[in-house]
């Protein structure tokens, strides 16, 4: 009995000390105030940014389709080869057309020796004539003759021209610098005009895909900058909206916007992109840590301590970008504001600076 007496004695003694400690406590935060840590607010440039992750595409991939028909003799590109404008892709079997180019030479040269032979004839008549030895009908008929023939002769030039170009496009040549997507055709393979034979991507302009929801469809505008990049490359490029198509897509109800750059260089065509697009940029915004920032009955506030006293401000906020939030109303620059702590303050409360924190506050 004697010992249950004591035990209770010292459980009440314990209890009366913790009360006594947390009163304390209580009493010392009363009197040095509530620890946090503080901050100015400053003027820096804030941008309202939005991100969308799209595809690159190139700006030209021409299906490369035989010109004349022929046979296919050999083929000396495979898809995934980067090629040069007018490199040789693929030869066409060009012996028809070689026959049909000597035969247009040799009827060129035929005509051209004919010609000759009329125009010193022509000369010849024009002397006899200014002699009198001829009639001038005989020599109206020569010049006749000559121009016919002249005529002739352009004809039989024009067909060797056509018979040459015939014979060139036997060698089927790349339009673009680029990589070949696709070879669709193969050695031995008879192709008439108009038949595919390659797909060639050019690398050096791309353009960026962009999807975005439709909710943002009035405020991303042509112009607009954007940056972007693409995984495994570091480069990072800068440029602005060049199009955009307005029309939402009724699968994920988003428009397409488009950037358009030069290739920095292995860039390829497919590649996934992110891009960041500034949607709007304040010069000289007030801003704060966005810690500073809670909610209250009264709306949004910040804290700000005035000789050790934290005063409740009602503000308005704006853009939030790297930890800072922009205050557009109810604060002003270079203004003292609780950061770590604001959460448990209350209008009026009494704060103490924590002292370690770094000169000018919690960034």
């Amino acid at each position: 009995m004697i010992a249950r007496n004591l035990g209770l004695c010292c459980l009440s003694a314990s209890l009366l000390l913790v009360a006594c400690d947390k009163k304390t406590e209580e009493k010392k935060a009363e009197i040095s105030g509530v620890p946090v840590t503080v901050a100015q607010s400053e003027s820096r440039k804030m941008a309202l940014l939005e991100e969308s992750v799209g595809v690159l595409e190139s700006l030209a991939d021409p299906v490369v389709s035989a010109e004349v028909a022929g046979r296919v003799a050999e083929v000396r590109a495979v898809a995934g080869a980067e090629v040069k404008a007018g490199q040789v892709l693929a030869v066409l079997d060009g012996r028809d057309a070689g026959l049909s180019r000597q035969a247009a030479q040799a009827e060129a040269g035929r005509v051209g020796s004919l010609s000759a032979n009329q125009t010193r004839n022509l000369e010849r008549l024009k002397q006899l004539r200014e002699k009198n030895f001829i009639s001038q009908a005989a020599l109206d008929d020569a010049i006749a003759q000559n121009a016919a023939t002249e005529n002739q002769l352009s004809g039989a030039r024009a067909q060797l021209g056509l018979a040459e170009r015939t014979l060139g496009k036997t060698n089927v040549l790349a339009p673009v610098d680029g990589r070949v997507e696709r070879q669709i055709a193969i050695t031995g393979q008879y192709v008439k005009v108009g038949d595919p034979m390659f797909q060639v991507v050019s690398l050096k302009k791309l353009r960026a895909r962009l999807p975005f929801p439709e909710t943002l469809s009035g405020l991303v505008q042509r112009g607009m900058p954007v940056q972007i990049s693409v995984a495994g490359s570091d480069a990072k490029l800068n440029g602005k909206i060049s199009e955009i198509r307005p029309m939402a897509t009724a699968n994920n109800r988003a428009f397409d916007a488009f950037a358009l750059f030069d290739n920095p260089g292995n860039w390829r065509p497919g590649a996934t992109v992110t891009a960041t697009v500034v949607l709007e940029e304040h010069a000289d915004a007030v801003t704060v840590p966005e810690q500073s920032v809670v909610l209250r009955p009264a709306g949004e506030v910040v804290y700000v301590v005035e000789a050790g006293v934290a005063r409740q401000r009602v503000v308005q906020v704006g853009i939030n970008q790297d930890g800072r939030v922009e205050i557009t109303g109810g604060l002003q620059a270079n203004e003292t504001v609780v950061v770590d702590g604001a959460g448990f303050l209350t209008d009026g409360a009494k704060v103490a600076v924590n002292a370690a924190q770094p000169p000018g506050g919690v960034q």
